[in-house]
Order: structure tokens, then sequence, then C-alpha cells
């Protein structure tokens, strides 16, 4: 076989090799990839992150409607707080015209 040949062999798995990492990309980016959701939707998620130092980190994780804190570390893992209830948000109701025209008229010099 000739220069050539092993030329063209290499480069063909160059960029098939690229393509498969440009799809697990892909895949990991946009949530594709293995799925273990129940029919509510996700359960799991990560709501904050905070660095304590270089090796530790504190988590806010939310399962459900709880959440829990926990101290990861390079070789270890604590569970500070658990069972934290999901802080109430005010609802905010919609602006009516009446409130809008009154918001207009403050704002006016």
């Amino acid at each position: 076989m000739s220069f050539d040949t092993y030329t063209r062999f290499f480069l063909a798995l160059v960029a098939v090799l690229a393509l498969m990492l440009a799809f697990a990309w892909l895949l990991r980016r946009y949530g594709l990839g293995a799925r273990y959701v129940t029919r509510g939707g996700r359960r799991l998620a990560i709501v904050e992150v905070a660095a304590v130092d270089a090796k530790r980190r504190l988590v806010l994780l939310r399962r459900d409607d709880t959440e829990h804190l926990v101290l990861l570390g390079a070789q270890s893992e604590l569970l500070i707080e658990s069972g934290i209830k999901l802080p109430v948000t005010p609802v905010k109701l919609p602006a009516t015209p009446e409130n809008f025209a009154s918001a207009l008229r403050e704002t006016q010099p």
C-alpha cells in the first residue's frame, strides 16, 4: 500500500472520531443521553453551588419538593442539612390597565 492510502485512512479515522465526539457532546449538552425520568418530569436538580475553598463545595440539591445541603470534598461528602422546604415565593399578579396607567403617571415628570 502506498503512503497516499495510509494518509486517507488516517484522515478518515480522525474525521469519524471527531464526529463521534461532537455527537457525544451534543447529547450531553442537551440532556438527550440516558434519562431516568418519571411521569412528572425531572425529580432531581442542582439549585446552587458555592465554593468554600479550593477543594470543597457546598451544593444545594432539590429532590421533588425538598432541598438538601451537601458539602462535597475531594475525598468525602457530608450532609449538612436535609429536608429543607422550598421557599414560598409571592405570586405576581398580571398588570391591569388601571395599574399600568397609574404606574405610567407616576414615572412621568
